[in-house]
């Protein structure tokens, strides 16, 4: 009897130890898209999931339960046959925790811990009804020692108590997408699979990464005729277009193509103004700041308060849809695969979305953050049409260069 008691306490102990575990690692996204398809059992471990702390407290409770009665049996079943070869209290004693703690150790605290981390959500599912009735049952303690924390907390440690926690992040998303790409017929939403994990890598991307370069900038000086202005737009189908005065470091504004239908007599009379943000700027703050501006235009600074490049909110856009083609991007060049090895890049191109987009491995450094960069790293000069660099197992033929930089290269892997 006592042998089924102390296994009984054993298992409880397990349960409630595993469930804490499987609680913690489950993906609360999964928990709530669940909930949403209308499942009784997962709308019950929702509910927890948004009352975390009364949860864990009464999983804590229950353990806690089990492992007293538990180590009150095992002292009534290991006592008698100890003492036969032990006459001391102290030793006896020392013993008896040794041998109850490794069993807790090994049968209710590793592997049901292992085994529940491995499928958190499946198993809070399965056993969402036994969950909730020890939940139930175990609420009235588990109050009282919500209570008793927080005046603790509140009166003794001077801590505040935040209710407000948010149910699911960033982590929570990643690993949802992770499961989705894996799982049986996923290329019927990989479109929509890569749109989100490019919304969420947004806000680790900084504005460098997204902008028009300074070498890209088509931009007109503010003493500028209105015809040559007229003429700019014309030539370049722009929309809009950048106002400097003096030099391109010195940027004063925009224009708006629109705005020559109200005939200004100059540049000045139409010119608008635009934010100057840091290039270190983090990509998801610019896109908000642009949409609560109601601006779609910014000019980049670098760390000297030199004009870096520009960004519009079409560019910080593109980096979630991909990219965008109107009518004035027709006949834009971007990077292309033609075939398995072989790779059109742009020398503007960062090397570390190519490496993720084509699944590359080109070498990434803090010296260099674009495919020009690299080539320039290696070379050390400029390079002329139709140059060959090899390295690396990387085949680059130069296509076009300009006097400062490499504009466009073909690359051929010869092994990935």
């Amino acid at each position: 009897m006592l042998i089924t008691t102390a296994l009984v306490a054993l298992l409880f102990s397990a349960f409630f130890s595993g469930l804490e575990i499987a609680f913690i690692s489950a993906n609360k996204l999964q928990l709530e898209l669940d909930k949403s398809k209308g499942k009784f059992y997962s709308k019950m471990i929702a509910f927890f999931s948004k009352n975390e702390s009364d949860f864990i407290t009464t999983m804590l409770v229950g353990n806690n339960i089990a492992l007293v009665v538990y180590g009150i049996v095992m002292t009534q079943i290991l006592t008698p046959k100890l003492e036969f070869f032990f006459n001391s209290d102290f030793i006896l004693l020392l013993i008896q925790t040794i041998i109850a703690t490794l069993i807790v150790l090994v049968t209710a605290e590793f592997l049901p811990k292992t085994i529940f981390r491995v499928f958190p959500n499946q198993i809070l599912n399965i056993f969402s009804i036994p969950i909730w009735l020890f939940f139930v049952f175990l609420r009235p303690i588990s109050i009282l020692m919500l209570k008793i924390t927080n005046v603790i907390l509140k009166y003794v440690l001077k801590q505040d108590i935040a209710d407000d926690k948010q149910v699911f992040g960033k982590t929570d998303l990643d690993d949802f997408l992770s499961n989705v790409r894996s799982a049986e017929g996923a290329e019927d939403i990989r479109v929509e699979v890569k749109m989100l994990q490019n919304a969420l890598d947004l806000s680790e991307k900084r504005v460098r990464e997204c902008m028009i370069p300074r070498t890209e900038i088509i931009a007109i000086d503010m003493l500028s005729s209105m015809d040559e202005v007229k003429a700019k737009f014309i030539d370049t189908k722009l929309s809009k277009l950048l106002v400097f005065k003096g030099n391109i470091d010195k940027i004063i504004g925009y224009v708006h193509s629109y705005d020559l239908f109200k005939s200004p007599k100059n540049l000045k009379s139409i010119l608008l103004p635009l934010p100057f943000v840091p290039e270190s700027m983090k990509a998801m703050e610019l896109l908000n700041q642009f949409i609560e501006s109601n601006k779609g235009v910014a000019v980049v600074l670098d760390e000297f308060g030199g004009t870096a490049g520009m960004i519009t909110i079409e560019d910080v856009t593109e980096e979630i849809v991909g990219e965008i083609v109107d009518e004035h991007d027709v006949d834009e060049a971007v990077d292309q695969q033609i075939d398995a090895t072989t790779f059109i890049l742009l020398g503007r191109d960062y090397v570390e979305d190519i490496n993720r987009k084509y699944n590359l491995a080109l070498p990434e450094s803090d010296e260099y953050e674009t495919i020009s960069g690299l080539l320039l790293d290696f070379l050390e000069k400029i390079p002329k049409k139709e140059d060959v660099i090899e390295f690396k197992g990387y085949h680059f033929t130069i296509i076009n260069v300009s006097k400062t930089t490499i504009q466009e290269v073909k690359l051929v892997v010869s092994a990935r």
